[in-house]
């Protein structure tokens, strides 16, 4: 099992799979480097990006998340305009200083190669870092994956050979699952909610006040999130010169007179869910909840329906947050949450369902409510492509993430209306997801190359 916490990682947008996961698999393979001694014989190193990281990498950021991650700087305590500064000077110098001061030659134009033209068998995103000495000689060839939501793996362990440079974040928990049939039964037979389920199991990587402090770090982060969004104007980077909507759109329901409720309730949520992923598009500090490009949702549904007078109610976002990583840990373990494998069903679909989990149990709903939830949100986003116009993470996905929290609310409402158990399962519409994942077409999962990507002019 895994943590909730790692579920949840704060980073920079505009894509966990293709920033987060760089910047620490750059971390990590400077740290292997080091502690075999090989550091200091670092005189070149190249970065071989292959593809999905390749074909919509540009407008993802993740050559410059290379270059941030060879810096030195962390996804969770990064300062973006620090590491902005970093790029630009190492573009203009062409070298770069690695972490301890030390400085060599590199030409991101010359030593990140976009390599389009190759699909790795193991997962959709490839990096491939080498690193030589002052002769030309290899010391190092490191073949990583980026699997979705900043999580990573060496080509050793997706292959299931012995990998001593990766270091397994799961551990032996207390209720160990692996189907959302075996964590209802827990539920039955300690008489535990999902959260209580969760919580318990978090006790094997830390004490219960730090999960509290980790899970009120990310509401908070969310929230701090929703808020910057909504302060912001002007043109999101890139070609396609989105404006930013989320300020207007708050100033005009603020000066709403007489709202209808069925109109606000729409109208809040696809604010906050839009305020989020212009953020994200911009290369903002976001929580991948449970990718970046799906970081909208449950922060929208958390502000909407866990505030109380303008304060976050701590005790409901942590229960909101447990029962979503209960839900997310499942779709991490039986299928997949990356885009470049499922298609946006893997992000969007994934956030929704979890969204749609969490807020059933806050509402009241038992267990089997929550799966039910979490199967509703899901089984209507079966399919759903991954085609970003121009690789940038903003047509469609600002919008998509508005329209999936408001499913996640009515996932929900369906859920706690239902009379008995759902016809078709939790684990059954994961193990579908997982299937139309792989039977989709390469071009419809993030690699820009269908759909909406070609339909529509980017520039």
């Amino acid at each position: 099992m895994i943590s909730a916490l790692d579920l949840f990682r704060i980073g920079i947008g505009p894509s966990s799979s293709h920033t987060v996961g760089p910047i620490r698999i750059a971390n990590a393979f400077l740290a292997d480097l080091s502690q075999r001694g090989e550091f200091e014989r670092i005189a070149k190193i190249t970065v071989e990006l292959q593809g999905s990281l390749a074909l919509t990498g540009p407008g993802h950021g993740t050559p410059d998340a290379c270059l941030m991650g060879l810096c030195g700087f962390e996804p969770e305590t990064i300062d973006i305009e620090a590491a902005r500064k970093t790029i630009e000077l190492v573009q203009a110098e062409r070298s770069i200083t690695l972490p301890g001061d030390r400085q060599i030659e590199f030409d991101p134009r010359r030593d990140i190669d976009l390599a389009c033209h190759v699909i790795p068998e193991l997962h959709p995103n490839g990096m491939v870092l080498t690193a030589y000495d002052s002769a030309g000689e290899t010391i190092e060839r490191g073949e990583y994956y980026s699997t979705g939501g900043g999580f990573f793996a060496s080509a050793a362990v997706l292959s299931n050979a012995p990998d001593d440079d990766l270091i397994s974040a799961g551990r032996n928990v207390r209720f160990p699952f692996a189907s959302a049939a075996e964590l209802l039964a827990i539920c039955e037979a300690e008489q535990l909610s999902i959260a209580q389920i969760v919580r318990t199991n978090e006790a094997a990587f830390r004490k219960e006040s730090e999960t509290e402090e980790g899970l009120d770090r990310i509401a908070t982060e969310m929230m701090n999130c929703i808020h910057a969004g909504l302060a912001r104007e002007g043109e999101l980077p890139g070609s396609l010169r989105v404006k930013r909507r989320a300020r207007g759109i708050y100033e005009k329901l603020r000066s709403r007179e007489r709202p209808n409720e069925a109109e606000t309730l729409m109208d809040w949520l696809n604010l906050f869910a839009m305020a989020v992923n212009e953020e994200n598009a911009s290369g903002h500090r976001v929580v991948t909840a449970p990718t970046n490009g799906a970081a909208g949702i449950i922060p929208a549904v958390i502000r909407y329906y866990c505030y109380n007078d303008g304060v976050l109610e701590t005790s409901k976002a942590r229960d909101f947050l447990l029962t979503a990583a209960g839900i997310g840990l499942l779709y991490k373990q039986r299928a997949s949450i990356s885009g470049a494998e499922m298609g946006c069903q893997g992000e969007v679909g994934v956030a929704c369902s979890m969204a749609a989990g969490g807020l059933a149990a806050i509402w009241g709903g038992e267990p089997m409510h929550v799966t039910t939830a979490a199967e509703i949100g899901m089984e209507h986003n079966l399919g759903l492509t991954c085609d970003p116009v121009g690789g940038l993470v903003q047509i469609p996905c600002i919008e998509r993430n508005a329209l999936a929290a408001v499913k996640a609310v009515n996932a929900a409402r369906l859920a706690l209306h239902a009379g008995s158990e759902p016809r078709v399962s939790l684990d059954q519409v994961i193990e579908t997801m997982r299937q139309t994942g792989i039977d989709m077409s390469n071009k419809y999962k993030e690699t820009s190359l269908g759909g909406l990507a070609v339909n529509v002019v980017a520039c």
